[in-house]
């Protein structure tokens, strides 16, 4: 489930970084949601490979390439999904950053929801792993 709401929000932010940028084009809700769906496949696999080898020029910039890599992606999506379409590079690395915004913003607002919680057997296995431990304060000291 908490996939899904990240997916919703990524479709989300797609959608209104299209409405607020002139540069970026989404023709439907349903382009929007697979831009989100290859954009978070992208995010997910290819991101941190580029950044591996663009790490001495990102080092160099102070971390700015991130936005260039980030813009790269977006362009990439645009070539695979019909229906949405990014026009320019400058176009991308503020829609990307506009993404970046609007999605850590709604995500903000959804908060802990679409996380995933441990319940009954997989809670008390993961207490005798020691995966976590829980305190809580009584009468002044943590027990």
């Amino acid at each position: 489930m908490g996939l899904f709401v990240r997916w919703l929000i990524m479709t989300l932010s797609v959608m209104a970084a299209s409405y607020l940028m002139d540069g970026i084009h989404v023709s439907g809700f349903f382009s929007a949601f697979f831009a989100a769906a290859i954009l978070g496949v992208l995010n997910a696999v290819f991101r941190p490979i580029l950044f591996l080898l663009t790490l001495p020029l990102t080092i160099m910039t102070f971390g700015l390439f991130i936005f260039v890599l980030n813009a790269l992606l977006l362009m990439m999506v645009s070539g695979v999904i019909p229906g949405f379409a990014v026009y320019s590079f400058w176009s991308a690395v503020f829609g990307s950053v506009l993404i970046s915004l609007i999605s850590w913003l709604l995500s903000s607002l959804v908060g802990r929801q679409s996380s995933v919680y441990y319940t009954g057997a997989e809670r008390s296995r993961r207490k005798t792993i020691g995966a976590s431990i829980e305190m809580k304060r009584r009468r002044g000291r943590w027990e």
